[in-house]
Parts: C-alpha cells; sequence; structure tokens
C-alpha cells in the first residue's frame, strides 16, 4: 500500500532533507508539502492524506494548532517533528503516532515508519470490517450476529482469572485487578494494588493469555493493563511515566511510546 504523505514545516532544508530520508521507504509517497499552519489544513482537507510530518513551532498556526483546525475531519496520522524536546507528551495527549527530533536521524524514521505502517494497517482491518457489517446487514442479517458472535469469542478467549503458586499458597487472581507485569528472567513479578505474586512463566508465553487491547508493553520487560492507568508524567529524552490507580510508576521507553498516543485523550 502507498501512504500518502504530506510534510509541513516552515525551514525548506528541513522539508528537503526529510523528503530525502523518506526516499528510502518506497512505500512513502509525498503528495504536498506546506511552510505553516493555514496551508496545512488546506492540504490535509483537499488531499486526505494518511500521513502527515508536521513542525510544531512554525508562524502563526502551530502544530497543535493544526490538530485542532482538523477536528471536524477525518484526520491522518501525525508525526511531530521539532527542534524541541519539551513537548513530548503534549504531543502524545495530540494524539500523534510519534515524535522526532530534528535532525531525524534514520534509524528512528524506520522505527516511526513501521509504527505507522501498523496503525494503518489496523484502520484499514477495521474499515473493512465496517463495511462487510453493512454490507451482510443488508443481505444476510443473520449474519451480522455470527461476525458479532466470533468477536465475542475472540474476546472470551483471553484469560479472566490466572492460578499462581507463589510461596507454597495458590492465589487465583482476577486479570482485571493485574496493574502491571514486570519480567525477571523466566520469572514474572505480577503486581496488583495490594500484592505482588511470582509466576514462572515467560513474559512471550503470558502475553498470549492477556487481552492485547488493555495489555500493553510499555517496556521491553514491563506490561501495563491500560485500564488502571490514571496519569502520564514526562520525563527525559522522550520517556515517560504511568502512574496507576494504586499511585504506582512505571517507566515508558521511547520505543514504546506509541502506547501512550492510544489511550490518551
Amino acid at each position: 500500500m502507498t501512504i500518502r504523505t504530506i510534510l509541513v514545516d516552515d525551514e525548506p532544508l528541513a522539508t528537503q532533507g526529510l523528503r530525502l530520508r523518506l526516499e528510502r521507504h518506497p512505500d512513502v509517497e509525498v503528495i504536498d508539502t506546506c511552510s505553516n499552519g493555514r496551508e496545512a489544513i488546506r492540504a490535509v482537507k483537499t488531499h486526505k492524506p494518511d500521513l502527515v510530518f508536521l513542525d510544531i513551532q512554525m508562524p502563526g498556526f502551530d502544530g497543535f494548532s493544526v490538530i485542532q483546525g482538523l477536528l471536524e475531519v477525518d484526520p491522518p496520522l501525525f508525526v511531530f517533528v521539532t527542534a524541541y524536546s519539551d513537548h513530548a507528551i503534549r504531543a502524545f495527549d495530540a494524539q500523534a503516532i510519534d515524535y522526532l527530533m530534528k535532525p531525524v536521524e534514520e534509524d528512528r524514521l524506520a522505527d516511526t515508519m513501521d509504527r505507522v505502517r501498523q496503525r494503518l494497517a489496523e484502520r484499514r482491518s477495521a474499515e473493512e470490517a465496517g463495511k462487510l457489517k453493512e454490507v451482510l446487514a443488508e443481505v444476510a442479517p443473520d449474519a451480522v450476529d455470527s461476525v458479532e458472535g466470533e468477536e465475542s469469542l475472540a474476546s472470551s478467549r483471553f484469560e479472566k482469572l490466572i492460578n499462581i503458586k507463589d510461596r507454597g499458597q495458590i492465589f487465583r487472581v482476577d486479570v482485571d485487578s493485574i496493574e502491571s507485569v514486570e519480567a525477571a528472567g523466566d520469572y514474572m513479578c505480577i503486581k496488583t494494588a495490594d500484592n505482588t505474586l511470582i509466576l514462572r512463566e515467560t513474559m512471550k508465553d503470558l502475553e498470549k493469555r492477556l487481552d492485547p487491547r488493555r495489555f500493553q508493553r510499555v517496556h521491553r520487560s514491563t506490561i501495563v493493563n491500560l485500564d488502571l492507568v490514571r496519569q502520564v508524567k514526562p520525563h527525559t529524552n522522550g520517556e515517560c511515566f504511568l502512574v496507576l490507580d494504586s499511585g504506582s510508576q512505571v517507566k515508558v521507553s521511547r520505543s514504546y511510546r506509541d502506547v501512550v498516543a492510544r489511550f490518551v485523550h
């Protein structure tokens, strides 16, 4: 699939440099460039791109104002590109898929594009599923119930309770109460608001038992229950901390920052 892309920056050299780096990604098509926020809003409404690389600090409308100006349309994915690191949390609040520092590093851009491809694939799959339901509703209403039943079945295959043998006792832990999971070799530290239990299992196997719509990795060795996140606190180098219901904090590494963008509003 082709990723139709618009570049927005008031510095021509920055736009040119990003365009050159994107040429190494054959599925990216730069369909327009803009030098200010007003041009960007018009271009997005006209071209309906898949992706916009957006500078934050521009004269007149800044990057956040551009997103505000597009609230009434189906928005593209946004990646902020800036010389300043102090806008990271606000960028994720604005649902940006990533936050790149100038000058953009090729490895970081490659990571960003992987996230973009994944998000676009998820979006298109959801759109196709919605269209299928609309067609089925017209020609075979009974089939809609079948499709919805399959979705419910898929959700039910994940664990509701996990049995953990720890310190000679067996604990039955309600999955909803799990705040986070931390890996320590082949052992998992299962943390709830009032207890920490040790489970002998690999991270990979445990992930298969947990609903990925709720339980997401925020670090190479940490999984968090997104339903129990109550606050996001900025940290250095584009990282941040998630504050959970119990008051405990979990660091989100740079590699998993897109997780924050998925649920922070």
